[in-house]
């Protein structure tokens, strides 16, 4: 830890990174474990075939509530949250007034107008403040910052899971329950961001690392950093905000129009109302200049973000904005931004790598079979 900022922040799980022998990082101004001793490729087969512990701590968690609070929220956000049931889940964004995205998102709807919001670590100022500048006064906004996050993810993230709640055996995918440790209430999804099966759960910072411990005393369950966390997301087709996405990418630019509800769509019910409308509506009905795709790639070697997309003929048409190695797949797998009319499956494309070109075939996401639990 010597070699990093001390001004970094850190998680509640800090001490117990250390424990157990984690190389430490800066990631969004905290410093986080980027791969435990046995290796990424190691922690992210495990995380496939078993189950992997994540801290997520970084993440921002929000609460938002007061009367109005559902019809203020979908001003901001392309979703009908009138549709969740209590402790049903979405994912969702805060779009700017381009129809660029300012942060992708998990909203909870915990009650009728009480929302818990789960947003990315390097994106909290500007969530906030689109958050306090887009809602009424009247409604409070709570940011929880004594809260811990952590993740339970792979097949047998519920085995492990049930030994302590066995209530949350029965919980689909992007629903959430509460459940008790001792006296305290804890919050927990069946949600996460590896393509597997697993929850998410929001514990208080005091209570964090007994926790994690407890759970870790499962021989199923390892820790796993943010290499591995990486490598797991890309071969799931999962967006890294700063990467697949940012202000200036819409939705449907991102291949995430599924994300938005059919209400809010031309036609719906609640066809538009939320900032950036008049564009992403449009891109609904023409289309779009650019979209995301996957690349088969030929050979071994990854292919790396920023590398430029080029068609037969050499001329430039998009942009790989993540790429590396799969380990699940054993070869490589990226993710890039190609112009709309060369989207199709298996269009032959190349990635220039130090100006050579490397074939490719443009394919469909996600990489591997998604494990989710629908019930």
């Amino acid at each position: 830890m010597s070699e990093l900022d001390p001004a970094l922040l850190r998680t509640p799980l800090f001490d117990l990174h250390n424990k157990l022998g984690a190389r430490m990082v800066p990631f969004a101004g905290y410093a986080m474990p980027v791969q435990y001793p046995s290796g990424i490729k190691s922690e992210h087969l495990h995380c496939r075939q078993n189950a992997g512990l994540f801290d997520v701590s970084h993440m921002g968690q929000v609460v938002i509530s007061g009367e109005g609070a559902t019809a203020a929220l979908e001003r901001l956000l392309p979703a009908d949250l009138d549709a969740l049931k209590i402790n049903q889940q979405c994912y969702s964004f805060l779009t700017n007034p381009e129809g660029g995205i300012i942060d992708d998102l998990i909203i909870t709807r915990w009650a009728q107008d009480r929302y818990f919001i789960v947003i990315n670590a390097s994106r909290k100022p500007e969530d906030l403040l689109q958050l306090r500048e887009g809602l009424p006064q009247s409604l409070e906004i709570n940011e929880l910052d004594s809260q811990a996050l952590i993740a339970i993810q792979g097949p047998n993230a519920v085995s492990v899971i049930e030994k302590h709640w066995p209530e949350a055996e029965e919980v689909r995918f992007m629903n959430g329950i509460h459940v008790r440790y001792g006296e305290t209430t804890l919050f927990l999804t069946r949600s996460g961001y590896t393509g597997e099966d697993g929850y998410e759960l929001s514990i208080p910072a005091d209570l964090a690392e007994e926790i994690a411990e407890n759970l870790l005393n499962d021989e199923a369950l390892e820790p796993i950093g943010l290499g591995a966390r990486d490598s797991l997301r890309l071969e799931a087709g999962l967006c890294l905000y700063g990467h697949d996405l940012d202000e200036q990418i819409t939705p449907v630019e991102a291949g995430l129009s599924w994300a938005i509800s059919a209400s809010r769509r031309p036609g719906g019910t609640k066809a538009g109302g939320f900032t950036g409308a008049e564009k992403i509506m449009r891109q609904l009905q023409k289309g779009t200049e650019k979209i995301r795709v996957g690349l088969d790639i030929e050979g071994r070697a990854p292919i790396r973000e920023g590398a430029q997309i080029v068609d037969i003929e050499g001329k430039n048409i998009g942009i790989v904005t993540s790429g590396g190695f799969g380990p699940s797949v054993e070869k490589p797998v990226a993710m890039a931004y190609v112009k709309s009319s060369f989207a199709s499956n298996g269009t032959e494309v190349s990635a220039l790598v130090r100006d050579k070109p490397r074939p490719a075939k443009t394919c469909k996401l996600p990489f591997i079979k998604p494990g989710y639990f629908r019930g």
